[in-house]
């Protein structure tokens, strides 16, 4: 699995996202508070199944991740 440890390789970074560790860093800043809007707007909505927490719970835990997940999905998918 890849982690955001990545980051310590630079080279090998900007080659499987694209971006420099600077541009991933900035880019993480708005996909943190974009994912905070997210997650109290989810929170806050009136239909619920569950109570907060239930059901199952995030492979992926941190933002650093998530966004990580997501370049090297757009960028490797075959189909775009």
């Amino acid at each position: 699995m890849l982690t955001y440890k990545l980051k310590k390789k630079p080279g090998r970074f900007l080659a499987l996202t694209s971006l420099t560790v600077e541009e991933f860093d900035e880019l993480l800043t708005t996909f943190k508070k974009c994912w905070q809007t997210d997650v109290e707007k989810r929170a806050t909505a009136k239909a619920r199944q569950r109570k907060i927490g239930g059901g199952r719970k995030p492979t992926l835990k941190s933002p650093e991740n998530m966004l990580l997940f997501i370049l090297l999905y757009f960028k490797i998918y075959p189909l775009q």
